[in-house]
């Protein structure tokens, strides 16, 4: 099927870094300069699937650039780099749509390039096939699998060290960047919890920072609007940074809020406190899918253990899946996943300073070295998580182990002896 093509209004060099990219997937990029050049080109081409704007250098022209997209029937996406400090201006700008995104230099321009296409889809734009008629696509009135709300996917164990947020945050980026989905990381660990850090936040608004201005101001804010958009466009959400003002994340009201960040989100991927208290227990009620990284060694057996036991008490115990993390340090995966009771969904090579220089550069793995072996393993499991997702195994149906049950050799390669 024919591509859309691209508006593109970057400085010259970087719309070159870009338009090759596009120009690779099969997207056809075309550079804007001014707000009239985009205005002559809406009024030519019916195939803009999106536009890529520069509200860092010239904020105002982007603003007129903005307005063009939704003017008159017009809805076409904007992926807009801005800097942090204009992102005020842009929500105060009264336009801003769900489809549109943002982000932040430095950025890969293969980034952009799986951003872009997975907005395209999302959008769901008509395009010109090769006689110059349209090709119709689905409308948002109407049904169909990318209409369906996102899944609930908790990361956790018992034990901490075992690789909990290593996981979270690159299987989070690797879903958003190389599959088109759109994807929402919630730092739920108050106590521990540094999925910002890891990706170079700092000084993030939390949860507990919105909800206790909301007392205040009488202006609740969904939990879209209160993350904090990260280079690779993964949507990061911190509930709270101390663990002494946490009193106001009623679990409840966390819970309906994750589970509405389903209608925004095709993933909503929670990075969990290794507790069993009353937050951690309402949101496994709500999940989908409980990802359990062990480690081979005899605590983080232990604590996976017991994690079946008390999921049995909890009736979620089909929702588990065991990532085996660090697989190929000697322990067998067979002897692990019978020792825990739990088929290993996917099995994570041992890459420790990989993860550690990508976080020290605020990026994840993903994105700072995307040909290494350990990324192969991080895109099987994301694969095998969609898989569950085009089955529907959900919490409701067949499950989450259901699907891999009969299949225990994920990755020959990966299987210690």
């Amino acid at each position: 099927m024919p591509r859309s093509a691209v508006a593109i209004a970057l400085p010259p060099a970087e719309f070159a870094a870009v338009s090759a990219q596009l120009e690779e997937a099969g997207y056809e990029p075309i550079e804007v300069k001014t707000a009239d050049d985009l205005e002559a080109l809406l009024n030519q081409r019916n195939d803009i699937g999106v536009a890529i704007l520069d509200g860092e250098y010239d904020f105002d022209r982007t603003l007129e650039m903005y307005a063009l997209l939704h003017d008159d029937d017009r809805n076409i996406p904007a992926l807009m780099v801005v800097a942090a400090r204009a992102l005020d201006r842009m929500s105060l700008a009264g336009r801003a749509r769900v489809n549109d995104e943002y982000f932040t230099r430095p950025y890969s321009a293969e980034s952009l390039r799986w951003r872009v296409e997975a907005m395209i889809i999302r959008a769901e734009i008509p395009v010109n096939d090769s006689q110059g008629g349209i090709i119709e696509t689905n409308t948002p009135d109407e049904p169909d699998a990318d209409t369906r709300r996102g899944q609930i996917v908790i990361v956790f164990n018992p034990k901490g060290g075992v690789g909990k947020t290593t996981i979270a945050v690159n299987v989070a980026s690797l879903l958003q960047i190389r599959k088109g989905q759109r994807v929402l990381l919630v730092d739920c660990d108050t106590v521990t919890g540094h999925v910002a850090s890891s990706l170079g936040l700092e000084n993030v608004r939390t949860v507990a920072d919105a909800w206790t201005e909301d007392m205040n101001t009488g202006v609740v804010e969904s939990f879209s609007e209160i993350a904090v958009p990260h280079q690779n466009g993964v949507s990061v959400l911190v509930m709270a940074e101390s663990p002494l003002h946490t009193e106001i994340l009623e679990p409840k009201r966390v819970a309906e809020a994750i589970t509405s960040a389903c209608l925004v989100y095709d993933w909503v991927i929670v990075d969990m406190h290794p507790d069993y208290g009353p937050l951690n227990q309402v949101i496994f009620e709500r999940a989908d899918k409980i990802i359990v990284p062990v480690t081979p060694d005899v605590p983080a057996i232990r604590a996976a253990v017991q994690f079946r036991e008390v999921a049995v008490e909890l009736d979620i115990r089909e929702r588990l899946a065991m990532v085996v993390n660090r697989a190929n340090s000697g322990v067998s995966v067979a002897d692990m996943e019978r020792t825990v009771g739990m088929p290993a969904l996917a099995e994570v090579r041992s890459a420790g300073m990989i993860f550690v220089r990508a976080a020290n550069e605020g990026r994840s793995a993903v994105e700072r070295f995307p040909k290494e072996k350990v990324i192969d393993d991080i895109e099987t499991l994301c694969e095998r998580m969609l898989a569950t997702r085009e089955s529907g195994a959900t919490k409701s149906g067949q499950g989450f182990l259901g699907i891999f049950s009969g299949g225990r050799n994920t990755n020959p390669s990966m299987r210690a002896s």
